[in-house]
């Protein structure tokens, strides 16, 4: 099993935008509102069942777009195919869970999983996994990043948890290959803040 189909997901992307627990309207509003600022991959949490319906609204939204969407918070193996059956292109967890990287293989989804500490960032990558969900970020600090690109140069890091239009270049610029902003999105400026970053030069 590989994650090599997120160099395509991600692409030069360096932002991602999480719409959690929202109405199915305004998923797809905000949806449409970062793909309009080039903002191109967009996940979907299913953490509860009734998130399902704003997960098949952004991915129809985004397949008339040519836009990408994921789902975010897969905890079990049932989420896994509710995910692939509402059309996600890929599946996120906050945590390792190898059963869940292998039902989303199995239903031909790229897996992001969460890790935190270098013997969990180890373990995804015997089982194939180089593209990882850092979580909590903000609790893990840029230098997290940097210290782990030293033995593990192989690994690409998404960075979630706590991060804003405020402090996702720091990240970016520790080394962390795409900045994901998630509840910070409440704040109706975000959006265009974050876009911003889209314009500036990588480190």
């Amino acid at each position: 099993m590989t994650t090599a189909d997120f160099e395509h997901i991600f692409g030069s992307a360096r932002v991602m935008a999480i719409l959690r627990g929202l109405p199915v309207a305004e998923t797809v509003r905000l949806a449409e509102r970062a793909w309009d600022l080039g903002i191109d991959v967009v996940e979907v949490p299913v953490a509860t069942p009734d998130a399902v319906a704003s997960l098949r609204a952004a991915v129809e939204a985004g397949t008339a777009r040519g836009r990408i969407v994921g789902a975010g918070t897969v905890l079990d193996i049932e989420q896994v195919a509710a995910a692939a059956d509402a059309g996600a292109r890929f599946t996120v967890a906050p945590g390792l869970d190898l059963a869940i990287a292998d039902a989303a293989a199995a239903r031909g989804l790229p897996h992001l999983p969460g890790v935190a500490t270098p013997t969990e960032a180890q373990q995804a990558l015997r089982h194939g996994l180089t593209w990882l969900k850092a979580f909590p970020a903000i609790s893990l600090g840029p230098a997290w990043f940097k210290a782990m690109a030293g033995p593990l140069p192989q690994l690409r890091f998404v960075a979630t948890g706590g991060l804003d239009a405020g402090n996702a270049e720091a990240f970016l610029q520790a080394g962390v290959r795409v900045a994901a902003v998630g509840s910070a999105l409440s704040d109706p400026t975000q959006l265009d803040r974050l876009a911003a970053l889209l314009t500036r030069p990588s480190s």
